[in-house]
């Protein structure tokens, strides 16, 4: 791989800047505060994008190389393939996903793994690097070459850790200390106490004592839960039985409505009748009573007329005065007669009239009986079909037993109400026990999970104890003795033949053989040759980590080189490693002067 071009719209505080970048070796010349950390720092972002996250700092990256103003924050890089294809990748990094074109332009974004935290994983499956590889490897740092001798123990334990496990930030014996320790502090062993997987165990072992002693309570509750259920179901028929006694009673009441209503039509017929029967012996007794009334008055006042007669003439002794008062009397007797005769046509005609009332009274009375006969009729015979009704369906033949019937159904729902009542107290102390019951069952069902996971959590650190061992010793039979070999040929090139040789005993130390035959510990190196090591052990590492021909970055990594060492290594990596694009950063005109005084060609850019 080589990346061709850079093109910065605006990146930290390098904006509208473009690169061009090619095979061999690149010098990017600038003083210090150039931008020269920020155009490495761009190279990384538009591969794998900037983290929201602060990562140890005091803010997170995308805000640490945003420019101000609200300006424009993005970027294109364009690489090519050891097989020739070329992409361009273009990124706004106020989004998450950069837009990725083929050598045909083509919008190929959508062929490449999206992770919904990190975006577009288009670098990492052409490449299968990730970003802490990448910048361990591909990058080599100022700070990574030159060490103190306070720190020149971190770089030899560095050094060990890619030698035994292919990575310079692991330990084996530190991931072996970790395992067992992790095994020890967060699972537990046999021969532990109050970690984990023992305490889980003793309280499994108490939970276990409780449940059996509470399990005999399950019976007791079934038994009783049993007869509960009888006891309401009984009820239940009882109160339903209740219920169609006292509906029928309910309809017993309607019928002495009936009754009542029978009682009350027969009392108005009688009524009726005796009414009828004054009416007419009413009738008969008023014509006679009345017709002899008028004649008697007639009769008695005649005698006393007659006596009138005679006296007048016995006493008064003129004739004519006698006929004139007699004709008087006569006359007035007579007008008597004729008034009477008046007066009994006239009661004769109202009796008439009444006996016409009476009449009509007697016909109203003798139609409202039929009237009541007919409704009583009707209403004795829905009576007794209602009555007929109520029996047959309710089986029952006298109702006047009815009440009493309630009263003892009723007695005996109060009868099991009290039964069931007690059954629920009962059950109900034996509930909390078979509550505590529940809650062991569902915390040894949780503790048992929780035991699975520590056992398999336990047998997963043993695993990883055992792969680890075969991959230690994997490494050191086939993978480090290939590093060592690559190691010694740079090491040897880097220091002028004066190491020739680089090697890893079996207790984890590192010996480099001088040209003098001569084995020396690691930690007895001078600083400058340890950091001649690791460079050369991290160029070697480039040629594993993928199968694409990677580019290699150093960044200010000579600052701290004599002139000797700085040709030496510049020597070597424009012999070594010429098929490689070599990318220098660096703020002074070292490097460009010994590529001029050993022919090399290159490329400058300056910033």
């Amino acid at each position: 791989m080589k990346i061709r071009n850079l093109k910065i719209n605006g990146f930290g505080k390098v904006k509208n800047t473009e690169i061009n970048l090619k095979s061999g070796i690149n010098l990017i010349y600038g003083k210090n505060e150039s931008g020269k950390s920020t155009i490495l720092k761009f190279i990384i972002s538009m591969f794998y994008g900037l983290s929201k996250n602060k990562n140890g700092g005091s803010i997170p990256e995308n805000e640490k190389y945003e420019p101000w103003n609200n300006e424009d924050f993005s970027g294109k890089i364009m690489y090519e393939l050891d097989n020739g294809e070329s992409y361009e990748i273009y990124r706004d990094f106020r989004k998450k996903n950069p837009k990725v074109f083929n050598q045909n332009l083509e919008d190929v974004s959508k062929n490449y793994t999206i992770d919904k935290t990190k975006g577009n994983q288009f670098f990492y499956d052409q490449f299968g690097l990730e970003e802490d590889i990448f910048t361990s490897s591909i990058i080599t740092k100022q700070t990574e070459v030159k060490l103190d001798n306070k720190t020149q123990n971190t770089l030899i334990q560095k050094i060990s850790n890619i030698l035994g496990t292919g990575e310079d930030t692991t330990s084996y014996e530190a991931i072996v200390n970790k395992l067992k320790k992790k095994l020890n502090d967060e699972v537990g062993t046999a021969n532990t106490k109050e970690r984990p997987i023992n305490v889980i165990e003793k309280r499994i072992e108490q939970l276990s004592k409780e449940k059996d002693e509470l399990e005999t309570y399950k019976d007791n509750k079934f038994i009783i839960e049993k007869r509960i259920g009888e006891k309401k179901e009984l009820i239940d028929e009882e109160q339903e039985q209740l219920e169609k006694l006292r509906l029928v009673n309910i309809k017993k009441e309607k019928l002495k409505e009936d009754e009542s209503r029978i009682k009350v039509s027969k009392e108005m017929i009688n009524s009726l009748e005796k009414e009828i029967e004054i009416s007419k012996v009413q009738k008969d007794n008023y014509k006679t009573q009345k017709k002899a009334k008028i004649w008697k008055n007639v009769i008695i006042i005649l005698p006393i007329v007659l006596s009138l007669i005679i006296l007048n003439f016995i006493f008064i002794k003129s004739s004519t005065i006698n006929i004139i008062f007699s004709g008087i009397i006569i006359i007035a007797y007579l007008i008597y007669i004729i008034i009477n005769i008046k007066k009994r046509e006239r009661i004769e005609k109202q009796l008439k009239a009444k006996k016409k009332e009476i009449e009509e009274k007697i016909k109203i009375l003798e139609q409202n009986k039929e009237k009541q006969i007919i409704n009583l009729k009707a209403i004795e015979e829905n009576y007794e079909m209602n009555l007929a009704n109520i029996k047959k369906e309710n089986k029952i033949e006298n109702l006047e037993d009815l009440l009493d019937k309630i009263d003892e159904k009723q007695r005996k729902i109060n009868e099991n109400t009290l039964s069931l009542h007690t059954l629920e107290i009962d059950n109900n102390t034996i509930l909390p026990k078979l509550e505590r019951l529940v809650n062991i069952e569902e915390e040894l069902e949780s503790l048992q999970e929780e035991k699975q996971v520590l056992e398999e959590k336990r047998e997963n650190i043993k695993r990883a104890l055992t792969y680890l061992d075969i991959a230690y010793n994997k490494m050191k039979e086939q993978i480090t003795p290939k590093f060592t070999e690559e190691l010694s040929i740079a090491m040897e090139k880097i220091s002028n033949g004066i190491y020739k040789k680089v090697s890893i005993n079996t207790n984890g130390e590192i010996i480099v053989q001088a040209n003098t035959g001569e084995y020396i510990n690691a930690e007895n190196l001078s600083v400058g040759t340890i950091d001649q090591l690791y460079l050369s052990l991290r160029l070697a590492t480039i040629k594993e980590i993928t199968k694409e021909n990677m580019p290699i970055v150093l960044d200010e990594s000579f600052a701290y080189y004599d002139s000797e060492r700085l040709k030496n290594i510049l020597e070597y990596l424009s012999k070594e490693y010429n098929q490689k694009q070599i990318i220098i950063f660096t703020c002074t005109n070292r490097e460009e002067d010994i590529l001029k005084q050993l022919n090399v060609n290159y490329n400058k850019v300056e910033l």
